[in-house]
């Protein structure tokens, strides 16, 4: 089993991925630990003046390359293979989609129309904060990190003093005000002692969440078809060496307003997979890539999209590194989030955006939030 040892921080945006489909093999190395992505914390604004966007770092811990049996490929051109320490290979064929790959300017114009910026203001013991999302539904729901999404959980409770908006434009301003629609056990089982954690450490593995739009901040009419992203989730349809754009609302060098609050734009950039990583042994669960401009806080939960326009991923940590140009992203694959969620809740994505969005988010939020948000508090000072 071949090892690699990285470090990374968690970021609490977005990130754009370009995804080039070649036909090739490679090893799925393995991973035993990853940092998560989140919102890092800042001093609080007084009341009075505009709330800062902030986003939490975290650092990445070993991570473990293992070898997998080949990966069910699509029928297309006939597959090129790249030998692994043990013979085994994961396949990724050309042409996956019966139509062209789009202009580079219609994915910037489909990228930026899709993300948005999830802003927490508190006006309490803990620091406000930032991550990114990725609407992937007309009628509004937010595919975002678990880690981002935490802060919502905390914001049900009037303790915590906590406000999120869901912030859309350039730069961002509060458009509207959302519910958790699915937010995993599992992660908060894990990470909620993360939350007094300077740079929490993780695996990636569960964090992810879905969030449904539910009211404009102005009480006016929701748009009736909220621009989007379909989302792809065939494994290994994200492949190394691919070209993808990645998208989000980078924070860590954003430029301060006289009242102290940061000036947040979207951003996107086109980069190549790296590494294919599993938190198993025969799936394809995170993705590496290269430095880009998004390796910063505040891409948390931003977008991976390839050529064709489809979601594959949604970014999570980041190694480290002074500038961006030296930081590696990983994201987790959109077949990990869909694996993943059936597996926790014995439903389906494809169940869930058939069904009747606002009673499931009500459900949630109801039965499910309280209890979350109780055991994250429960470790703060």
């Amino acid at each position: 089993m071949l090892r690699a040892f990285l470090q990374a921080v968690a970021i609490g945006g977005a990130a754009f991925l370009v995804l080039l489909a070649f036909s090739i093999a490679t090893k799925l190395p393995h991973l035993d630990t990853v940092t998560h992505v989140g919102p890092e914390p800042q001093e609080i604004l007084e009341a009075t003046s505009t709330p800062t966007e902030v986003v939490e770092a975290a650092e990445v811990e070993t991570a473990v390359k293992a070898e997998t049996k080949p990966a069910e490929s699509q029928p297309a051109a006939a597959a090129q293979s790249q030998e692994t320490e043990t013979g085994t290979e994961v396949y990724r064929v050309a042409n996956p989609y019966s139509t062209s790959a789009k202009a580079d300017a219609d994915l910037y114009a489909l990228g930026r129309a899709a993300i948005v910026n999830i802003y927490c203001q508190s006006r309490g013991s803990l620091s406000s904060a930032a991550g990114s999302g990725v609407v992937i539904d007309s009628r509004g729901v937010i595919l975002t990190n678990a880690h981002v999404a935490q802060y919502m959980l905390l914001a049900t409770d009037s303790r915590m003093n906590i406000e999120c908006f869901i912030r859309t434009g350039s730069p961002s301003k509060n458009r509207y005000k959302a519910d958790i629609l699915y937010l995993p056990t599992a992660w908060i089982d894990e990470h909620a002692d993360d939350i007094a954690a300077k740079r929490p450490k993780g695996t990636g593995e569960h964090d992810y969440a879905l969030l449904l739009i539910t009211k404009t901040v102005d009480d006016t009419p929701l748009p009736t078809n909220f621009p989007h992203l379909p989302i792809d989730t065939r494994e290994a349809i994200a492949f190394s060496s691919d070209r993808v754009l990645l998208a989000g609302y980078p924070a860590e060098f954003s430029v301060k307003n006289t009242s102290g609050s940061s000036i947040l734009y979207p951003a996107s950039v086109f980069t190549k997979i790296g590494e294919l990583l599993t938190f198993g042994e025969r799936s394809v669960d995170l993705i590496s890539l290269g430095g880009a401009v998004l390796a910063q806080s505040g891409s948390s939960g931003g977008a991976v999209i390839n050529l064709w326009g489809y979601l594959v991923g949604i970014i999570s940590t980041t190694s480290d590194g002074e500038t961006t140009a030296e930081r590696e992203l990983r994201a987790i694959t959109l077949a990990y989030i869909y694996r993943d969620l059936q597996a926790e809740t014995g439903v389906s994505l494809d169940s869930i955006l058939a069904g009747n969005l606002q009673s499931q988010a009500d459900n949630f939020m109801r039965t499910q939030a309280p209890a979350l948000a109780a055991k994250i508090i429960s470790y703060l000072p």
